[in-house]
This record gives structure tokens, sequence and C-alpha cells, in this order.
């Protein structure tokens, strides 16, 4: 049986001191720590037997996802040079944006983005199925419109694709329950996390979800480290 695995990045920590709402503007880059966390699962990926046998790497358009995915190609690409393979370049897919947000540009509980604002209000009032921009089942269905159609691209292979916490989410939870909607409060998409997933390719069927935190990881080995 062959199967394919797709590991789903969400970017690392964006530079954003006046906490507004980024979501699709341009300009939003990866801060000092955000650079670092994407290094550090550049190098989780490029170290694990499995993962780095990636032939493709894929991102979302925006500069934190390409950012992202830039570090990660740099870990995969220094160890192909060394076992004499081509190198990988960077394919961004639309699909696999932020979800749209009437929030955009605003900071959430100030001005504009207050939310005791009655314009605002009524668009928060069930996290379940927000009604504030982009609904949970368009996010999930264009995440796995792009997914199936790369399982039957790189049959048999292991991919990157570096997206957001949002579209990851979704696309799992409608995996794993059947529908999209859930509690945004209570994802399970860490900065830099990766989420893989593996398809049999002559179903689509799901085989198997895993999830992994390098960052997490390697802060506790740090950690663990210091104390000894």
């Amino acid at each position: 049986m062959s199967a394919t695995t797709i590991n789903f990045v969400r970017h690392g920590k964006v530079y954003n001191p006046n906490h507004v709402l980024y979501e699709r503007l341009p300009g939003f880059h990866l801060s000092t720590s955000g650079r670092r966390m994407a290094e550090t699962t550049g190098r989780y990926i490029a170290e694990s037997p499995q993962l780095n046998t990636a032939t493709a790497v894929y991102s979302s358009p925006l500069d934190r996802t390409r950012e992202t995915a830039d570090a990660i190609l740099i870990e995969l690409n220094a160890l192909r040079a060394e076992r004499g393979q081509e190198q990988l370049k960077l394919l961004t897919d639309k699909r696999l944006i932020e979800a749209g947000n009437d929030f955009r540009g605003k900071r959430i509980g100030h001005g504009d983005g207050a939310l005791w604002r009655p314009e605002n209000l009524k668009l928060v009032r069930n996290l379940w199925r927000p009604t504030w921009g982009e609904s949970y089942r368009s996010i999930a269905n264009r995440v796995q419109d792009f997914a199936l159609e790369k399982v039957d691209e790189h049959p048999g292979e292991q991919i990157v694709v570096v997206s957001h916490e949002s579209p990851i989410w979704s696309y799992r939870h409608m995996l794993e329950t059947g529908h999209p909607e859930h509690n945004m409060l209570l994802r399970k998409t860490a900065l830099a996390s990766v989420t893989s997933i593996t398809y049999d390719n002559e179903t689509h069927e799901v085989l198997g979800i895993t999830y992994a935190d390098p960052v997490a990881q390697a802060e506790a080995a740090a950690h663990n480290r210091a104390r000894q």
C-alpha cells in the first residue's frame, strides 16, 4: 500500500507590537523569536528520518509562512546537498492562506475592534460558528482540495506544507469529527508545530494523524540541561 504524508506546519511568531489582527495584510514578518521557532522546526524536520525525505515544500503566499518555509528549506536543502540530491524550491498556494476576518487591521478589544461596539458584538456571539469572516467549512474545504491534489501528485512521499492556525485546525477537526466547526479557544496548533496527516494513495482514506511541537520540545530539553 502506498501512502503520502502531508506535514502541516504553522508559521512562527509574528512581529506585531501594536497587537492588531493582521490576517491577510502584507508586511507582517516573523519576529526574532519567530525566526528561531522556524529554525527549530526546520532542524526537527531535517533530523527526522521520515520527514527529511520530503520531496516538496509548499506555503501560503503570506510573508510569515514563506519565511517559516524558507527556514525549513535551508535545513532540508543542506541535507539534500550532502546526499547529492536536487535542491527544493518553495511553492506557494492560495488555498493555504489565512482565514478571512472582518476584524482585519484592528486591535481586538480596543478602538474600532472593541467588542462592546454593537457592530462587533453581534459578530462574536457563537465561537463554534463564527460570523466575523470566512466560515470554518470554507476554510477546511479549500485545504482539503489542496491536500488531495498533492496526495495524487506525490504518491508515497512526504511533503511539508506551511500554513496558519485556522486552516490547519479546521481541516484536522473536520477529518477527526466530520465537521470543521470548533471552539477556536481549544485549538491544538502551537506556533511552528507540525500536524502530520497520512493518506492512502488509492482511496484518499486518512490512515493517521500525529502532532508534534518542536519548539516546546527544544525548550524542555534546554531547561533540563540547565538543571543538570
